[in-house]
């Protein structure tokens, strides 16, 4: 039944008393027709006609009446008044707690893996260099499995029992400023590597031959590798406790007391724009590849942003018919990968690249790497100490140590990054603690390994969450699992370790791009009119670029009569985050200035468990502080004196999902 608005309810009564009028009429015009042809008419037919017509108008009152009570309830006789609500636009098409249908699950976790492929190569590349593996793919193979194993588990572990927001788990840009300042310290120089026959003369094996540091040992090239492999690792196992003792602590509780957003935003910026290096060098085989993978991410995500794609389905119910969805934007990372993997393709087949294996263009061909499938062995299961030993490095465990907490301040700015973007409320204190201490847990896995590197939350993968509005964080808990399978199986790895460099640096570009753009908008926080702000920033900024570039071009100028001291100092000034960032800090807690002037007002109430009000409206935030707490955990358990003492559990709350 169809009920109207007051407006049609007082047309409908006009309605009907114009009908029963006109109706009326031509009852009377019929009755004189009848009275012309009959003039003497029957009482009794006249007044039955009369009855009838009466009988007429009361159903079409009790009728109107009827559906009035159906509408309004009973006792109310006026028309109900029927508003049509408009369904609101998800910010996102699946949040944080959201579980997509399985075939999607796969689809976009395997997008969240493809938006970081390059990242594990990368590191790998810049981690052989440092430990003189340059020759040596067997090393380099055993590196990336290592790697891709650590990224997996880190990344499942954070999404799970860490800060449990969708945040990616990949090498830290902070360890990769100091591992490129330690290639040029002495201690880590690599000297030439020659072949040597083999000293067994039933093997065919070739044999590098090096030396030393001090040139004055010649051993095996395989020895030398392993022993600067094994003092990379024992310093990132010992700082990776440091790291997990800060989280597990609630240290991180007092450090977001001080570091707020004019601390964060240079910080994270300076490393962001610090990536600008590794996009030119994985798009410079191949402009055209990388800039065609740019523009097709680009109109997928952004140009086509508020259009769906028509999908032809077929289903019992409905049959063969076309449906409406956003294919292509919640895809836009994965279409853009493949179709500029296709456009590789082409122009290999129609000669566009040289066949010349020394050429740099050579790199960008989508056959250029086709035999590692072929090599790769179906299972390489990574395991602590297959790298060899440990051993302790000073210079090498400062300089991972002021990395981590340059990793911790990394982490602040990239959870609330995460957190905004996916539409749930500020990140509490136990959070902030329980991901920090689940990054340096990591950490120390990742130096029993041998992976020569730690890992960190990975900005990028937060663009890619902006870009797709995809935020569950079942599909990083899928993108961990793939990692750990192609750590694995290694033909799986081989397959993706095949897509051409500029294609992965054309991805790269838009997603580093639309993550800069992110932090850029936590400004909001503080009062940009304030000269103070403005200055603190600006200043923190040159100079985070300064002086990497100057230490760059004048290594020699820090010889403080001690090696590890200067390569300490080196990694200190070619950091940009420390250079930036550490003076930001500096200049925001000593220079004059309010909570609210500085951002800190909000982030403070977080601190101090004031949260009632950091939900305000059921519109602003998709979930709420549920999120960051720890399923399956019994009420009675959590409040209990153990769950008090540690900071990384709310003890408040309530017993999760």
């Amino acid at each position: 039944m169809n009920f109207a608005s007051e407006h049609d309810r007082k047309l409908n009564g006009n309605s009907t008393i114009n009908f029963e009028a006109r109706s009326n009429e031509v009852w009377m015009q019929e009755r004189k027709k009848d009275d012309s042809s009959d003039p003497e008419p029957s009482s009794s037919l006249i007044d039955r006609q009369i009855s009838e017509r009466a009988d007429l108008l009361l159903s079409s009152r009790s009728q109107e009446k009827d559906s009035s009570h159906l509408g309004k309830g009973m006792g109310d006789d006026e028309a109900p008044v029927v508003e049509t609500e408009m369904e609101k636009i998800r910010p996102l098409h699946y949040g944080v707690s959201d579980n997509p249908p399985a075939h999607l699950l796969i689809v976009f976790g395997l997008q969240q893996a493809l938006l970081c492929i390059s990242s594990p190569l990368s590191t790998v590349a810049i981690v052989a260099e440092v430990v003189c593996a340059q020759k040596d793919e067997v090393i380099k193979s055993q590196l990336i499995s290592a790697s891709m194993l650590m990224i997996g588990v880190a990344t499942f572990l954070m999404s799970t029992i860490g800060v449990r927001l969708p945040i990616f788990q990949g090498p830290s840009a902070m360890y990769i400023a100091p591992l490129l300042v330690m290639s040029a310290s002495a201690e880590y120089q690599c000297s030439e590597i020659y072949e040597a026959s083999s000293i067994n003369s039933t093997s065919n094996a070739t044999i590098f031959m090096s030396t030393d540091a001090n040139y004055t040992t010649v051993a095996p090239a395989r020895e030398i590798i392993l022993g600067k492999i094994a003092r990379l690792s024992g310093s990132l196992v010992l700082v990776g406790l440091i790291h997990f003792l800060i989280g597990a602590l609630g240290l991180i509780g007092i450090l977001i007391r001080y570091v707020g957003p004019v601390c964060i935003v240079p910080s994270i910026l300076l490393i962001a724009l610090y990536l600008f290096k590794i996009i030119v060098t994985f798009c410079s085989p191949s402009w055209l590849e990388a800039s065609v993978t740019c523009a097709l991410t680009l109109v997928f995500s952004l140009y086509l942003a508020n259009k769906n794609t028509p999908i032809p389905f077929w289903s019992s119910q409905k049959g063969f018919h076309i449906f409406w969805f956003p294919f292509h934007q919640m895809f836009s990372v994965v279409l853009g990968l493949l179709l500029g993997w296709a456009f590789s393709a082409i122009l290999t087949v129609s000669g566009y690249f040289s066949n010349d294996s020394t050429s740099q263009e050579f790199v960008a061909r989508s056959d250029a790497k086709g035999d590692l499938i072929s090599q790769a062995s179906f299972f390489d299961i990574p395991y602590p100490g297959k790298l060899g030993g440990y051993s302790l490095s000073m210079a090498s465990f400062l300089s991972f140590f002021l990395a981590t907490v340059m990793s911790v301040l990394d982490s602040i700015g990239d959870y609330t990054a995460c957190a905004r973007v996916t539409r749930v409320p500020p990140v509490p204190t136990y959070a902030f603690n329980r991901g920090v201490a689940v990054e340096g847990l990591a950490t120390m896995l990742s130096g029993s390994f041998g992976c020569c590197h730690s890992t960190a939350s990975y900005g990028p993968n937060i663009g890619g969450i902006q870009m797709t509005r995809v935020a569950s964080r079942r599909v990083f808990q899928v993108c961990g699992m793939f990692y750990m399978l192609c750590a694995i199986v290694g033909k799986v790895g081989a397959l993706f370790l095949t897509i051409p460099i500029p294609v992965i640096g054309g991805s790269m570009f838009v997603s580093i791009g639309l993550f800069i753009g992110v932090i850029i908008s936590y400004l909001e926080a503080i009062d940009l009119r304030s000269t103070r702000n403005l200055a603190i920033i600006g200043i923190s900024l040159l100079l985070g670029l300064m002086l990497p570039y100057w230490i760059t071009n004048n290594p020699d100028k820090i010889n403080t009569g001690n090696n590890e001291i200067d390569t300490m100092i080196r990694i200190l000034l070619a950091n940009p985050t420390f250079a930036g960032g550490f003076l930001a800090c500096i200049l925001d807690n000593t220079v004059p200035g309010t909570l609210k002037e500085r951002g800190l007002l909000q982030q403070m109430k977080e601190v101090d468990g004031d949260q009632g009000d950091l939900v305000t409206e059921k519109t602003e935030y998709m979930e709420g502080l549920e999120v960051y707490r720890l399923p399956y955990i019994p009420l009675a358990l959590k409040r209990s004196w153990v769950f008090k003492l540690l900071p990384v559990f709310d003890s408040k709350g309530d017993c999760g999902e």
